[in-house]
């Protein structure tokens, strides 16, 4: 989704990759769904548990930290609440952060059409590394002290 502006042709020119785009979703990623299909049902298997944990280590070590968590069914982000570490504005806290403990996170409030409603959450990412995941809570963790 988006905007142009400009010259008659160069919209035209926009316009009709826009149009096939729009109407057959994500249509160059069909190529990985297929592909993604052929696979056994263990590696799928494998993958959810692996982000289940995952999304368990990070969800708890975000609680030990002082944060509200809203554990995630469907994602692998994790949505948090700042307010009980005494933040309510999420943009100035994820600009902090990586100065404050060197994690990073996405200020929920870009997401909401109304962003006063938002401002008080932020989300994590837990697709990585267990070894990141460990060291990023080990850093939250600061924040409580």
């Amino acid at each position: 989704m988006g905007w142009v502006t400009a010259s008659p042709e160069l919209v035209a020119a926009v316009r009709s990759p826009k149009q096939f785009l729009t109407y057959v979703s994500a249509g160059p990623l069909q190529y990985a769904v297929a592909e993604a299909l052929r696979l056994p049902d263990s590696y799928h298997d494998e993958l959810r548990a692996s982000l289940r944990a995952k999304r368990d280590l990070l969800s708890g070590g975000l609680a030990e930290a002082g944060f509200e968590v809203y554990r995630p069914a469907g994602t692998y982000f994790v949505t948090t609440d700042i307010r009980p570490l005494g933040e309510s504005d999420g943009f100035a806290f994820c600009r902090a952060l990586p100065e404050r403990c060197g994690v990073v996170a996405v200020p929920n409030a870009v997401f909401y059409d109304h962003r006063e409603q938002g401002a008080p959450f932020v989300r994590f990412a837990f697709c990585k590394r267990t070894e990141v995941l460990h060291e990023a809570v080990d850093r939250l963790k600061r924040l409580a002290s």
